[in-house]
């Protein structure tokens, strides 16, 4: 037996190298394998936890925190649900300075030497008649003589307003109120106390809603611009543009409803607008109404054309009406304008009945490749902005140039240095043909003055007057629009081109009076064009 037992360990061999190595190697490709899958498995839930916020943030761009009706006005309780928004809409009041001083507030003048750090609504913006004196004598006769100056963000607008020497030396009618405050639910409450039907928790878009708003725009139009200011305490906020339920974008100026829908009559094409397009092919019995055909995207503009357009008070109901009926070109406004016989006023040197021209920016973009190629405001001047999965647009309302690389690098594939010195060009470019027209104009002014003071009959004057109200809207126009050209460069130099040729043409009648006035045609001071300095 012990024989055996010898046998049996001597046959007994411990395990070879190769064999413990080979062991060795799957303990540690499990051992990997498990760290491997704990870890993927912590990084799966991980991912799984971050996709999942994600889509709660995409999901939830509401907070939910205010109750937010037909009546609440305050931006700042807006700002309790959309946050973000409310970020962007107070900081207008901070808007970057654009190249010219026409598409961007300047920062204020202390005018009424109010401290470092204090309320910027104690200023005032800079003077538009001292940096560009020719509007003195191109506006004399008229309350833009007495006080024009740069606009300044939405922060501003209301205050700006009521504060201007033109509302408290002239008497202003409250439809001014249209384009520079929250007044929807003061135009409601008009209405209810003018004998609307329903309640102000109606939606405003329905029968009754849309009674109210009217009835109370129609009463507050021909109010003193005092009388009808202390009915509102906003400058334009969130209830104006965004249905309070679903926050889709909505018309809520009564003005602007009668506009588009006498613009959607006319013939004018307008491939820009397409649902206008599409209901002109319609059987016409409903009058074309935004609120119902628009698209999303067009919206994105027609929500802003509420304010950034030509307008005129008509009859003595002062009643808001913008120049549509024949189409939103300078000629096709002016055309009207002619047709019904209106003027803002007759000019105190020349005599001639002219026009002012307001801010129309809708009509001038209308014109251009932007708005052709379906870019709206909002594209630009509220690009999208992004935090984590949240898209929301920048409620900053502000010159382009101030975010180049959200606003226009979405589809210019240039440089940033480049695409602004594209712009600059364009503006320089305005800018110099503008003070040409400018020019012109008064020189035609002094020259009609001239020959009024040297006995020239009215009759003897009727065509240079005339000529002068063409040229005066055309350079007016451009003026008084806020991108100084951009919007549409081509139809923009047009404009000034026709401003130009029909104030000389003005100054060659009065020449031809000559020989009976005895009087030589003096120049005008200033009347060198200086280009505009380089950025």
């Amino acid at each position: 037996m012990s024989t055996d037992t010898h046998d049996q360990a001597s046959t007994t061999t411990p395990a070879s190298p190769t064999v413990r190595h080979r062991k060795f190697s799957w303990l540690a490709v499990f051992g990997f394998a498990a760290v491997a899958f704990g870890v993927g498995t912590v990084l799966a839930m991980m991912l799984f936890a971050n996709i999942a916020k994600r889509k709660w943030e995409s999901e939830s761009t509401v907070l939910r925190i205010a109750n937010i009706t037909e009546e609440t006005i305050d931006p700042a309780e807006w700002g309790k649900n959309f946050p973000r928004q409310y970020d962007g809409y107070i900081r207008t009041a901070d808007n970057a300075t654009a190249r010219f001083n026409w598409s961007e507030g300047r920062p204020p003048e202390d005018e009424t030497g109010a401290t470092a750090g204090g309320d910027p609504h104690s200023k005032k913006a800079s003077s538009k008649l001292e940096s560009d004196p020719r509007l003195k004598t191109i506006f004399n006769g008229y309350a833009f003589a007495i006080d024009y100056r740069e606009r300044r963000g939405h922060a501003f607008m209301l205050h700006d307003q009521q504060e201007t020497e033109r509302v408290k030396q002239r008497l202003q009618p409250g439809a001014c109120l249209n384009c520079h405050a929250s007044n929807v639910v003061a135009y409601r409450e008009a209405g209810l106390k003018g004998g609307a039907p329903g309640t102000l928790a109606d939606s405003l878009t329905s029968e009754n809603g849309q009674r109210q708003l009217f009835k109370g725009w129609e009463n507050i139009n021909p109010k003193p611009y005092a009388e009808a200011s202390e009915l509102v305490k906003h400058p334009v906020s969130c209830l104006d543009c965004h249905d309070p339920k679903t926050m889709v974008l909505r018309i809520t100026r009564p003005a602007f409803m009668e506009g588009i829908a006498n613009l959607a009559k006319s013939d004018d094409p307008l491939p820009h607008l397409p649902s206008i397009e599409r209901w002109r092919k319609g059987d016409r019995k409903v009058a074309y109404n935004a609120n119902d055909l628009a698209s999303r995207q067009e919206m994105r503009s027609l929500s802003c054309a509420q304010c950034h357009v030509e307008y005129y008070f008509k009859g003595d109901e002062k009643r808001l009406t913008f120049p549509w009926m024949d189409g939103l070109k300078a000629e096709q406004m002016e055309a009207y304008y002619d047709r019904v016989g209106w003027n803002d006023w007759t000019h105190k040197d020349s005599g001639a009945k002219v026009l002012k021209a307001q801010h129309p920016e809708f009509e001038l973009w209308s014109q251009g490749v932007h708005a052709r190629s379906g870019v709206s405001c909002a594209d630009c001047h509220m690009p999208y902005k992004r935090e984590g999965a949240m898209k929301f647009s920048d409620h900053q309302v502000q010159t382009p140039m101030a975010h180049v690389n959200q606003s226009c690098q979405t589809c210019h594939n240039y440089t940033e240095s480049e695409i602004q010195a594209r712009v600059d060009q364009i503006q320089k470019r305005t800018k110099g043909q503008l003070d040409r027209a400018e020019i012109a104009v008064v020189e035609l002014i002094n020259a009609i003055k001239e020959a009024k003071a040297a006995g020239a009959s009215d009759e003897e004057l009727a065509g240079a007057r005339q000529l002068q109200r063409r040229a005066q809207w055309r350079a007016d126009l451009i003026n008084a629009e806020n991108s100084m050209g951009f919007h549409a460069p081509a139809e923009t130099l047009k404009i000034l081109g026709e401003s130009i040729d029909y104030a000389r043409q003005g100054t060659t009648e009065i020449a031809k009076l000559r020989p009976k006035t005895a009087l030589p045609l003096k120049p005008t001071p200033g009347s060198t064009v200086t280009p505009p300095a380089s950025k």
